[in-house]
């Protein structure tokens, strides 16, 4: 008896096994309609650059210094920052650009040597962009994931970064898929089926990007069509499945004793994306650190309340 159980069991086991390594291809993962060249969608102002063997899309404002570099959040671009471009232009120079699988900055599907979407590839690249302007320092502004990379570039630049702005960035949480699944994220399996996940985002970014604002009822159609444009660029779904098998914990949390440069935190009263108390634990605990929290603003106060983010700067930068 015992040993007819044990048979059971194992016959079941080696279905559920068949069923784990061949059952994800079997499931279709038919191509992307409708897709186009990203240079198509570029606005009169883009301009494109290679760094790193990377040709990345950025805008450029005023001129001077200091230089501002803004990095945008998950599933933004460079398009997030354009209500305060001209008010950051009328202190200096302004590049803001789209972060590696987002916006229209090219998208490898093969490459050799580091993955270009992981975080210290994005770490090489605001470093390479500053190399291919020239820029000795800049000042950082990060938006969510993107004020963890702006965060980790001075971690490993410290030299190359005069201060910080961060806006509602993530620190303590938001390091991308649970690490109990990362090892599973790079099989056959997975790489078959990934982009299915990540066309998640067509379907329900609308409601995210409603989560991001305290007010959704301020999101124009300009502003959706704005967030939608670059889901029309050709393997934006693999781009966002690589950058997803590749996310890993930043660690900041236990190191944010050595920033000791100053350094801006603002985020929005009503942060349902990263909690505004973590944006406040993060002031209190960075050793030189401004905090501002705007009133009836959310995720991206940068595009909710532009005129009380640009005051925030203003006193930070006149301090």
């Amino acid at each position: 008896m015992k040993n007819r159980f044990l048979k059971i069991i194992g016959s079941i086991f080696a279905v559920l096994l068949i069923l784990l390594l061949v059952g994800p291809f079997l499931i279709p993962v038919p191509p992307l309609e409708n897709t186009v060249p990203a240079e198509s969608l570029a606005d009169a102002d883009s301009q494109f650059t290679e760094v790193n063997g990377i040709d990345v899309h950025y805008k450029k404002y005023g001129e001077g210094e200091p230089v501002f570099i803004l990095l945008h959040g998950f599933g933004a671009s460079q398009f997030s920052w354009r209500e305060v471009v001209g008010p950051l232009a009328e202190f200096g120079t302004v590049i803001a650009y789209d972060r590696p699988a987002f916006g229209l900055t090219e998208r490898p599907m093969e490459w050799e040597g580091d993955n270009p979407y992981s975080q210290d590839a994005q770490v090489e690249l605001v470093i390479g962009l500053m190399d291919a302007f020239g820029i000795e320092k800049a000042i950082l502004v990060g938006n969510s994931a993107g004020g963890t990379v702006s965060m980790l570039t001075y971690l490993k630049y410290p030299e190359r970064v005069e201060n910080l702005i961060l806006v509602d960035p993530a620190v303590y949480a938001g390091g991308g898929a649970p690490a109990w699944i990362r090892p599973l994220l790079g099989t056959p399996q997975f790489d078959h089926i990934g982009p299915l996940f990540a066309r998640q985002l067509q379907v329900q970014g609308t409601e995210f990007l409603k989560t991001a604002w305290h007010d959704p009822a301020k999101i124009t159609p300009e502003i959706f069509e704005g967030y939608q444009e670059p889901l029309q660029v050709e393997n934006w779904d693999k781009a966002l499945w690589y950058l997803t098998v590749s996310s890993s914990e930043s660690n900041l949390a236990e190191r944010v004793s050595e920033f000791d440069l100053p350094v801006l935190v603002i985020t929005g009263d009503d942060d349902r994306i990263v909690p505004t108390e973590q944006s406040i634990r993060l002031a209190g605990e960075l050793p030189n650190a401004s905090l501002v929290v705007i009133p009836q603003s959310g995720h991206v106060p940068h595009e909710e309340k532009p005129a009380e983010f640009m005051q925030a700067v203003y006193e930070f930068l006149n301090q």
